[in-house]
Parts: structure tokens; C-alpha cells; sequence
């Protein structure tokens, strides 16, 4: 199982109280993004990285350097999932981008990511997260869904095989 730990960006809240609520399914302790650094990630089987989408499909303020920090770490080995919060209806064209764009500065880590969710049952227009059928992390519309979260949430945990 090894040792998980969930990482968020989050400037209303929204983002913070849903790793809090997947920290407690997992057993885990969540931590802010502006936290993170090599001893963290080093002490940790599992991530679990979590950030809201802003603006024009941008990550989270303190993602930038948490980005950094990830990429300079040794991730192989690991197991990281992804979940993010976003805006289906204001912001259908950049929908949850930045599990997308998280994903992209990882992907060729050596982590094993996980956690992919099937993207039948949202409505959206476009969103980097998605390739295919399928989002490379965990979307939460917590805005105009907030009725589907806890069941998303109950069904992508046993996805992520910690």
C-alpha cells in the first residue's frame, strides 16, 4: 500500500476542502502545494495532486513552483493520481486544465499515474485533462454538480490502487 499523501493548490477553498475529504477515504494528510518539497515527496509511496483551474485554463497559483518541485524530485517508483475543480458551465472550454497541465509536467517522470476517469457523464466542451474517452485525473465540478462529488470521489478511490 506505501505511505500516500495528498498535495493541493487552492485559493477560495474549494480544492482545499476536497483533498481534505479524499485524505480522510484514503487515510492520508493533506498538505498545501506551497508545502511540498523534496523530503515530502521522498517520504511518500503515493501522491495524490489536487488544483483548481483559473482563468483561461491556468493552474492554480502555488502549482507553479509545486510543478518545479515535482519535477526536480524523484518520482520513479511512485504511484501519483490527479484530481482537480472546475467550472463546466462558465468554463466548458478549459474545463479542469489543470489536471491536464499537471499531468503533462509529470507524465514522463517514472511515476505510474492513475487514477484515469472515464469523461461519459460531464458536460464540457474541451479540456487538456482529456485524452480520448477519458480524463487523466479526477474532475470535481463542485459549482454546478456539487450533488456528484462524494459519489466521484467513493468511485476513483478504489481506482487508484494505493
Amino acid at each position: 500500500m506505501g505511505k500516500t499523501i495528498v498535495v493541493y493548490g487552492s485559493s477560495t477553498g474549494t480544492t482545499e476542502d476536497i483533498a481534505g475529504r479524499i485524505a480522510q477515504k484514503v487515510g492520508a494528510d493533506a498538505i498545501a502545494v506551497s508545502d511540498l518539497n523534496a523530503d515530502v515527496i521522498a517520504a511518500n509511496d503515493n501522491l495524490i495532486l489536487g488544483s483548481s483551474t483559473w482563468g483561461c485554463g491556468e493552474l492554480q497559483d502555488d502549482w507553479y513552483d509545486g510543478v518545479n518541485t515535482l519535477k526536480a524530485a524523484n518520482l520513479a517508483g511512485k504511484k501519483i493520481a490527479i484530481f482537480g475543480c472546475g467550472d463546466s458551465s462558465s468554463y466548458s472550454d478549459t474545463f479542469c486544465d489543470a489536471i491536464g497541465l499537471i499531468y503533462k509536467e509529470i507524465a514522463s517522470s517514472g511515476a505510474t499515474i492513475v487514477g484515469q476517469v472515464p469523461t461519459a457523464g460531464y458536460t464540457f466542451d474541451s479540456s487538456i485533462s482529456a485524452e480520448g474517452d477519458h480524463f487523466v485525473g479526477l474532475p470535481i465540478d463542485e459549482v454546478n454538480e456539487s450533488d456528484k462529488t462524494d459519489e466521484r470521489i467513493a468511485a476513483w478511490i478504489p481506482t487508484l490502487g494505493l
